[in-house]
């Protein structure tokens, strides 16, 4: 190899399939899964629900795990790339030193399996500090709180009055429903 020649990123076969990511214009992930979808393109788009208010309800939205970015599976010789650039919504094919660089199967793996776990357990992300609370299910049922943090993505801590004096109590987000 003379001194001016690159050294290629990895040593894998150029004609098996890999993951790269692709990076999509701002709110335009979706469109651009579609769009790649139906020209034949193998995706990977991680999505996940959460709970939102909008119009004065709370509704589940999907969101995209990664805002503005999405996996697509490709391989160097078989795969024509031309068309993705120009596909609605996407932005560019994520590159190291002027190429795509791969990403390891097992992280889309990984992330296929946490994103099916993670369907059974979606979360609300709606609550906020300071906000009245009411509590859904427990020792506790009925009773009106108010939320003071989350404690990681499933647990809470509420405030609670008891005996005249205000206690906090840790317990599941998912055992909470905003009171008006």
């Amino acid at each position: 190899m003379s001194h001016g020649e690159r050294q290629p990123i990895d040593d894998e076969d150029d004609s098996l399939p890999r993951w790269y990511v692709i990076q999509c214009k701002g709110g335009e992930s979706f469109r651009a899964a579609e769009h790649l979808s139906n020209q034949g393109y193998e995706i990977f788009h991680p999505i996940l629900q959460v709970q939102k208010k909008r119009g004065g309800k709370l509704v589940w939205l999907n969101e995209p795990l990664f805002p503005h970015y999405l996996f697509i599976r490709l391989d160097r010789v078989a795969s024509n790339w031309r068309p993705i650039r120009s596909t609605r919504g996407v932005l560019r094919i994520v590159t190291f030193g002027h190429r795509p660089l791969p990403v390891d199967d097992a992280l889309i793996t990984m992330l296929r399996e946490q994103g099916a776990q993670g369907q059974e357990n979606a979360t609300n992300v709606y609550f906020r500090a300071g906000e009245k609370v009411e509590i859904t299910e427990g020792p506790f049922k009925d009773l009106q709180a108010v939320f003071a943090s989350h404690k990681g993505d499933e647990r809470a801590i509420v405030l609670l009055n008891l005996l005249n004096r205000q206690q906090q109590l840790e317990m599941p987000v998912s055992q909470l429903r905003p009171r008006g």
